[in-house]
C-alpha cells in the first residue's frame, strides 16, 4: 500500500521560515507535528520522514553513517560499480544519475572525483537529498565532494530529452526500483519507504532507449544479481559484484 505523505511538521517554532521555502519548492501543506502520521518534518539538525509504523526516522547523511563508510572503505576506482561506469585512471566521466534515490551511488561516483547530476522526481525523497546536500556542504570532508553533485528535481524522460548536445554525459546510470521481495530487500526501513513513495517502475523501455541516444559512452543499468535484464535489453557486457549486477550498454 502506498504511503501519502503531502504536510511538512517542524519541531520548533524558529524553523518556520525555512520550513516554508521547502513546502513551497515541494508543494506540500504545512501542518502540525502529529507522531501518529506520516509527515515529512523538519528538525534543527535536518529533514526527515516519520512513519509511524517503519519505527525511526528516514533521512540522508552524506557526512556518516552508510555513505562515509562507502567513501572511506569502499575500494576506490578499483570497486565494480566504478568500473562499470567507465571510472579508469585518468578518466573522470561526467555521469547523470537518472534515478538518484537516495543519492548512495552518485555520492561514490562524485568522491572518486566525477561530476554528476542526480534526477530525482519523488518530491520528499529530492527534498531529503537536497537538505543532506546542503548540510554536508558545510563539512569540511564532504564539502568538495558536494561540489561535484547537481541535484535536478523532475522527471528523468523529461530532463534527459530536454539536454542539447553540449549537455549530453558521458554515462547515464540507471538503478530502477528492484521488484519488491519480502525478505532482506524489504528489512530495511528506507526500502520500504522508497517502494512505497516511489512504486513499481513502469517505463523501462522508454527510459532505456532515451538514455542510449542522450549518453556519449555507455548507459549503464544496477540489477539484483540473476534478475531480468532491464526492459528486457541484452547488455554489451556486465560486471558482478557479490549481491548485485551491473549492466552496461554501449553504441
Amino acid at each position: 500500500m502506498a504511503i501519502q505523505i503531502n504536510t511538512l511538521a517542524v519541531t520548533d517554532a524558529k524553523l518556520s521560515d525555512e520550513a516554508s521555502l521547502i513546502a513551497e519548492k515541494y508543494q506540500l501543506e504545512l501542518n502540525i507535528l502529529d507522531s501518529e502520521k506520516a509527515q515529512l518534518v523538519l528538525t534543527a539538525s535536518r529533514l526527515e520522514i516519520r512513519v509511524p509504523q517503519l519505527g525511526g526516522p528516514v533521512f540522508i547523511d552524506f557526512t556518516a553513517g552508510k555513505n562515509q563508510h562507502r567513501r572511506q572503505f569502499g575500494g576506490g576506482r578499483g570497486q565494480p560499480i566504478a568500473k562499470a561506469v567507465g571510472l579508469k585512471k585518468g578518466a573522470n566521466p561526467s555521469i547523470i544519475d537518472a534515478t538518484a534515490g537516495l543519492g548512495r551511488d552518485a555520492f561514490v561516483f562524485a568522491s572518486l572525483g566525477c561530476q554528476v547530476t542526480l534526477v530525482e522526481q519523488q518530491p520528499l525523497v529530492a527534498a531529503l537529498l537536497a537538505d543532506a546536500m546542503k548540510r554536508a556542504q558545510t563539512d569540511a570532508e564532504t564539502a568538495e565532494i558536494i561540489a561535484r553533485m547537481q541535484l535536478h528535481h523532475g522527471n528523468a524522460m523529461d530532463y534527459l530529452a530536454s539536454l542539447s548536445e553540449a549537455e549530453k554525459p558521458d554515462v547515464v546510470y540507471l538503478d530502477p526500483m528492484y521488484p519488491a521481495r519480502e525478505k532482506s530487500a524489504l528489512v530495511k526501513k528506507e526500502m520500504q519507504l522508497l517502494h512505497q513513495l516511489v512504486g513499481p517502475d513502469s517505463n523501462s523501455e522508454d527510459l532505456l532507449n532515451l538514455a542510449r541516444k542522450v549518453a556519449l559512452k555507455r548507459v549503464t543499468v544496477k540489477r539484483p544479481k540473476g534478475a531480468d535484464y532491464f526492459a528486457n535489453q541484452k547488455p554489451h557486457v556486465s560486471i558482478e559484484s557479490k549481491n548485485t549486477r551491473y549492466d552496461i550498454y554501449t553504441g
